[in-house]
């Protein structure tokens, strides 16, 4: 097996769907949370492109803002109170796009463990946690879909913790 190229359809796949279900959000800041997580998914497969084509060349990923950005977007939120177009419906979807994140970390974890090349490893590991963060983030938004009032009204009402 390409573990390159596993990645890289995983990524592939994972982009697809933050793009389809954008596009089926009518929730402003919801969609470009999802949006957000498509273009991470996109870095991640130009970094595992860049690996497979350069095996021996040191590969860094570059540290990203995310949690800060879609803290903010969840403080916009909670401000303004917009919980439109939010529908349970929409739950199943979110918890795929965990199982996909979940799945994600750990063969990036597992690879990582396997490759020989210290800067691959990092790599690996690197994009591992942003998969544990983007984890963390759907888990946010099937909190505040689930249970909108008390997702606004808890003092702490987001778990996005930096790492």
């Amino acid at each position: 097996m390409d573990i390159y190229k596993y990645a890289m359809e995983m990524e592939k796949d994972g982009e697809v769907l933050y793009r389809e279900m954008a596009a089926n959000t009518g929730n402003t800041g919801i969609r470009n949370i999802l949006i957000m997580l498509a273009d991470a998914e996109v870095r991640h497969y130009d970094i595992f492109k860049k690996m497979k084509e350069a095996e021996k060349e040191k590969v860094e990923v570059p540290d990203t803002n995310i949690l800060n950005d879609v803290k903010n977007i969840f403080k916009k939120i909670k401000k303004t109170g917009e919980l439109s177009n939010l529908h349970a419906s929409q739950i199943e979807l979110y918890k795929k796009a965990q199982g996909i994140e979940k799945k994600s970390e750990e063969f990036y974890l597992k690879e990582a463990d396997e490759v020989k090349d210290e800067s691959q490893k990092r790599a690996f590991r690197k994009i591992a946690k942003e998969e544990s963060k983007h984890y963390l983030i759907l888990e946010n938004i099937i909190n505040l879909i689930e249970r909108p009032q008390q997702w606004l009204e808890n003092p702490e009402w987001y778990h996005l913790e930096e790492y």
